[in-house]
């Protein structure tokens, strides 16, 4: 194993600091308990977004931090969810008066130790909703979850409730707006590597070099089959031949297209990737009208990648377009 770290123990709490000493004009690091906040947090009258997870799938989620996303992030071990006292820490610090979403990928130690804060909140007095992501396709249950996964779709989630909290709409809309947005999220991804833990030290499964894992999950976690290697176009064909008849996607839709990295495949890829895709839906009838390419929900080094499709209307394009400014995503239209 060779990975840029000192001492694994110290891996979280050192990537942290470093996001935090990068990023200071728009987040800050709070060491103990450890969470991540907007640097303006919080934020009089607006409804605050909270989310967390396992480190080792960076961007996410500190890298959404910031004006229209989250106004808080809060990270566990690599590949575990973070501990009840962590993510209570951070609602409270980013909790304004107007309520709190809870936005949770459907993994096991994440709903349960998310639902823990979320009743230590309430008795506090804070408003809390909770809406919880599973717009993986790959599997009805895998070895970390009771239902689909929650992936890539959970960027978009927070970026679109981001921004109608930002907006000033209240708690209940933003729920029901973040509910929506994973309900009309679809999701898969394949590996052409495993990755490996670095308190492990050992890759997370096996691969031959002419072996791919399809439909993986983003801890490693074995997906529908193991495959020979095929060339970028079947295999992105072969993602959206599952993804597209699950909704159903149909001819006249529009949607956003994000074409997401698992951390260790170049951007190159990543395009040819979004080429065949886009042409396929287009082919579909399917109109692709945002697109999102790079590396947004990763599982350390490992290669491959993960296709996202979301079915838009003028809101959420609206939502989707309007400021953001974090480390990962930021514009102003």
């Amino acid at each position: 194993m060779k990975k840029l770290i000192n001492d694994p123990v110290d891996v979280v709490a050192e990537s942290v600091a470093g996001f935090g000493a990068a990023h200071a004009d728009i987040v800050r690091v709070v060491a103990d308990p450890l969470h991540v906040v907007r640097r303006d947090a919080p934020v009089a009258g607006k409804v605050a977004l909270v989310s967390g997870g396992g480190s080792g799938h960076e961007p996410l989620h500190a890298g959404y931090v910031g004006h229209g996303m989250l106004d808080a992030a809060v990270p566990g071990a690599v590949f575990t969810s973070p501990t009840p006292d962590r993510i209570l820490a951070a609602m409270q610090a980013v909790d304004a008066g107007a309520g709190v979403l809870l936005i949770v990928k459907n993994y096991t130690g994440d709903v349960l130790n998310f639902e823990t804060a979320a009743e230590l909140a309430a008795a506090q007095g804070i408003d809390v909703r909770t809406v919880v992501t599973d717009d993986d396709v790959a599997v009805t249950d895998s070895l970390y979850t009771a239902g689909r996964r929650g992936t890539g779709g959970t960027v978009l989630v927070e970026r679109i409730a981001g921004a109608a909290a930002e907006r000033g709409d209240d708690l209940d809309a933003v729920a029901s707006i973040a509910a929506a947005v994973n309900a009309d999220a679809r999701s898969m991804g394949v590996a052409l590597t495993p990755c490996t833990v670095p308190h492990s030290g050992e890759p997370s499964f096996a691969l031959a070099e002419d072996e791919m894992e399809f439909g993986i999950g983003i801890h490693g976690e074995p997906g529908r089959e193991t495959l020979p290697m095929e060339a970028a176009d079947r295999i992105v064909d072969r993602l959206l031949d599952v993804i597209l008849p699950d909704l159903p996607f149909a001819s006249g839709d529009r949607v956003l297209l994000m074409t997401d990295g698992m951390g260790g495949t170049p951007l190159a890829e990543l395009y040819i990737a979004h080429r065949r895709a886009s042409e396929r839906l287009a082919e579909e009838g399917i109109e692709v009208v945002r697109s999102l390419v790079g590396d947004h929900v990763t599982a350390l080094e490992m290669q491959g990648c993960a296709l996202t499709v979301l079915r838009l209307d003028d809101e959420r394009i609206e939502l989707w377009d309007a400021p953001v400014q974090t480390a990962s995503l930021r514009w102003r239209r």
